[in-house]
């Protein structure tokens, strides 16, 4: 092999380059020739150990080739497979690729070789998929579709497919990510609250993806309305919140957040935070209105306004660069994509307590990113956001701020 054999799949890893070269089909179907030795003439592995390429999205096979050239993802075969690429060889192999159908197929041509033939797992598909599409609250585990996509069809470029994915290779990379033999800081996270059972039914799943969850959808969706906090007793504590975040929590002032159906957790957290002064999230105004709440109140509080509707008409705004910065971010910046944490469709993460920005103006988005950018504001998980926007520009900021109101 002298160009390059993939090893890729399953990261939750970074970032689509702004500034990437342009692939080029034909070019990469040359230069992917010798691939075929272990992905396939048509980019199906032909063994369970190498990952299906077929269909995978460019940007993402453009970023893990870079990332065994530079080291930063170890692996003893890519490594100097890697290393004698160009960043044009890169985009034109992932451009390649990128074309054929997830079936091998070239577009609008036939499928070139079957692919292999899928091992049966001895696991629980149904929970695999429970688990894929839902999480499991009770462990803290985030359901995988926020940025793998329903069915393993992510819409977030950087996010890899993982629909028609060898089952056993996905089950290899999260037991990498588990152990840490591979390393991404949000899969890592993710991989340490899985069992070697839930592992092997997630692989389960995707060796059967038609089975039925183990628990409905709708049982799911009842469940979301059982709180931690009090409602009724947080409606009893709202009334002096309407005059800032407007009638059961749907603001009408565009510089005050709105808090209708906002996740529990992110607003339990927030109130905490307050309470904490300069050591949580310095706010004079919010500062004194938690101050007389006790930890139960704001639990109350929260629950009350996470139950609410969001009324909120979406602007309907759109913004070419912030729609970029959403779905790819910067990788030659290091600016993570939002939709990573904020979801593909703005609703953010319950479980991690990455906030909806449904029904937010875009003049409260900008200005937390000002105030995460200036180090105004830094109740943040890790630095997460202030690591992002202090590599926003102004221009930037008020791109994302306008794209999201419109989500």
């Amino acid at each position: 092999m002298k160009t390059v054999i993939f090893s890729l799949l399953l990261g939750l890893g970074a970032i689509a380059s702004a500034n990437a070269a342009e692939g080029n089909v034909d070019a990469g179907k040359t230069k992917a020739a010798t691939c075929a030795a272990c992905h396939g003439q048509n980019g199906i592995g032909i063994a369970d150990n190498y990952p299906n390429l077929a269909g995978q999205h460019a940007e993402y096979i453009v970023k893990q080739l870079k990332a065994f050239k530079d080291g930063s993802r170890g692996d003893a075969v890519m490594a100097p497979m890697a290393m004698p690429l160009s960043d044009q060889d890169m985009a034109d192999l992932g451009a390649y690729f990128a074309s054929l159908d997830m079936s091998g197929a070239a577009a609008g041509g036939d499928t070139a070789d079957a692919a292999p033939a899928k091992v049966e797992y001895i696991a629980n598909a149904a929970a695999g998929r429970a688990l894929y599409e839902n999480g499991d609250a009770a462990r803290n585990i985030p359901a995988c579709t926020g940025c793998h996509g329903d069915n393993g069809d992510s819409k977030v470029l950087i996010y890899p497919n993982l629909s028609n994915q060898h089952p056993e290779y996905i089950v290899k990379q999260l037991t990498h990510f588990q152990k840490g033999e591979r390393q991404d800081a949000a899969m890592n996270t993710y991989a340490s609250l899985l069992t070697n059972e839930d592992i092997a039914d997630i692989g389960a799943y995707f060796a059967d993806p038609t089975v039925e969850p183990a628990m409905s959808k709708a049982v799911v969706a009842a469940e979301k309305t059982v709180f931690v906090g009090d409602v009724q007793a947080g409606e009893a504590k709202a009334a002096v919140c309407a005059a800032c975040h407007g009638d059961k929590g749907n603001a009408q002032v565009a510089m005050y957040p709105s808090l209708a159906a906002q996740h529990e957790g992110y607003l339990f957290k927030q109130l905490m935070d307050f309470k904490k002064g300069p050591e949580g999230r310095d706010n004079a105004i919010m500062a004194g209105q938690v101050a007389n709440l006790s930890e139960e109140d704001m639990k109350n509080l929260a629950a009350y306004f996470s139950a609410q509707q969001n009324t909120r008409a979406k602007t309907g705004a759109t913004n070419a660069l912030g729609q970029k910065l959403w779905f790819g971010g910067d990788e030659e910046r290091g600016i993570t994509a939002c939709a990573g944490c904020h979801s593909p469709s703005g609703l953010g993460m319950d479980l991690a307590k990455f906030p909806s920005l449904k029904g937010q103006s875009s003049e409260y988005i900008k200005a937390q990113l000002a105030l995460f950018k200036t180090g105004g504001r830094a109740n943040d998980l890790n630095g997460m956001m202030r690591n992002i926007a202090i590599k926003l520009s102004d221009e930037e900021m008020a791109a994302l701020a306008e794209f999201a109101s419109g989500l």
